[in-house]
């Protein structure tokens, strides 16, 4: 066949900018337009490296596997073990802090139920309590923020642990923020707020100003609380090893952290994509801290942020943390994201199911993250709950599959050995070695003849 000349070409064309994709340009044209930065719900949009880049090493000759169907794999779980009443449950998985306001009363409650049915805890989350939440939730954390919106000590007391919010790994240094067609007029009055605004809440707390502050705070929620139950910080994946260093001076009961894949109601797009570390370094490094203060076994470790699966749980167990908090894949077990008969994606987000990141608007399809009555009735809340309980529990099976392949009869006897990296990145992340070597990346190797 003969060649097209030059001029039969698109000549005008030569390929597209990296830097400026045509959906660059595209958020470029909008926000001019609109004259701030955009706003999203959701998580991590970009890729970056993830649980899929680590993969376990199962026992065939060197380890002795556990037999699924006649060997125990223990579950359960203790968070704040000097604690006088420390919350003991039965998975290592349970559901974090989540807001009435940016979740509808039957998420909420939905979430309790599950969680209860499977055994495990719930949070409160900014706002404050509803009484049907604490009465579903056989074990709760209560949360302190930094607005102190809803916080009430009457509450305070009726909790099995206190969670003092410092930061989200989504929006690391960045206080919270829920749209006005959220605030309906109960959302406000539990707020001391006024209703239809809206409400943002200080990156900062404002009655300490550093670590010394902080522990004394926690003195006073250990008095308000007669020294009882676990006191949890809560802190954003940054500079994770000092941090977590701080935080075990101030001396909690457990320090929860949350990775840069973990979602949000209501953020900035860009914080969301461009502050904090992934999971897999934040747990390595707050599990090194903890240890090199001599505080393993006293100080527990909370990881949060992208877990899908029991093998993320197992692997973030298998790093070093001691219990697993899940936020958004909780949420799409209420149903975030669902094809669901009653809603119309397209017509009502301007979104196809699966594609939708419009928690911050108030306008969820499916129910979950709106205030709506209309939308609020597409959840209901005995099948959610139901739902709830069988993620939870296939999260637990999941996760104990890999330990009984990986030779253990408890799930929380998994360690960096009995992992591997796919990629570079995730080597030297994690601290293991690369697959098929003994070489860790950034780990000095040293070979004797």
């Amino acid at each position: 066949m003969p060649r097209k000349k030059a001029l039969d070409r698109d000549v005008n064309r030569i390929g597209d900018s990296f830097v400026f994709p045509p959906r660059v340009m595209d958020d470029i044209h909008i926000k001019s337009e609109l004259g701030r930065y955009r706003m999203r719900g959701f998580s991590l949009f970009k890729k970056i490296p993830h649980w899929d880049d680590l993969t376990f090493l199962p026992g065939t000759l060197t380890r002795f596997v556990i037999e699924g169907y006649r060997e125990k794999c223990e579950t359960k779980t203790v968070i704040g073990p000097r604690a006088k009443r420390p919350l003991e449950l039965d998975i290592p998985i349970y559901i974090t802090g989540m807001s009435f306001g940016a979740l509808s009363y039957e998420a909420k409650t939905a979430l309790a139920r599950g969680a209860t049915m499977a055994g495990t805890a719930t949070c409160s989350g900014e706002g404050g309590m509803i009484p049907d939440e604490r009465r579903y939730s056989s074990k709760w954390f209560y949360q302190c923020i930094q607005s102190r919106y809803g916080f009430n000590p009457n509450h305070l007391v009726l909790a099995d642990g206190c969670e003092f919010f410092i930061g989200q790994g989504c929006k690391v240094g960045l206080g919270g923020h829920l749209m006005g067609q959220k605030v309906t007029d109960q959302v406000a009055e539990m707020r001391s707020l006024p209703a239809g605004i809206d409400q943002r809440s200080p990156a900062r707390h404002p009655d300490w100003l550093g670590p010394d502050d902080l522990a004394l705070k926690i003195q006073e929620i250990r008095e308000a609380t007669d020294w009882q139950i676990p006191i949890q910080l809560k802190l954003g994946a940054a500079r994770v090893y000092d941090d977590v260093r701080m935080a075990v001076k101030c001396d909690p009961d457990s320090i929860y952290i949350d990775g840069m894949e973990g979602g949000t109601g209501a953020g900035p797009h860009l914080a969301t994509e461009d502050t904090g570390v992934p999971g897999m370094a934040a747990i390595r490094q707050a599990r090194k801290a903890i240890d090199d203060l001599g505080k393993r076994g006293e100080i527990s470790l909370i990881y949060a942020g992208g877990i899908r699966n029991g093998a993320d749980v197992a692997k973030a167990i298998a790093l070093g943390a001691d219990a697993i908090a899940i936020g958004h894949s909780a949420m799409m077990a209420l149903n975030c994201n669902k094809d669901i008969p009653e809603a119309n994606y397209p017509e009502e987000i301007g979104a196809e199911p699966g594609y939708c990141y419009h928690c911050h608007t108030g306008r969820c399809p499916v129910g979950v993250a709106t205030q709506d009555p209309a939308l609020r009735s597409r959840l209901d809340p005995d099948e959610a709950a139901e739902r709830v309980y069988n993620f939870l529990h296939t999260l637990t099976i999941e996760a104990q599959l890999f330990a009984r392949a990986c030779g253990k009869t408890n799930l929380h006897s998994l360690e960096p050995e009995d992992l591997a990296a796919l990629t570079m990145e995730a080597s030297a992340m994690a601290g293991v070695p690369l697959a098929g070597t003994n070489h860790t990346v950034g780990v000095e190797d040293y070979h004797h003849l």
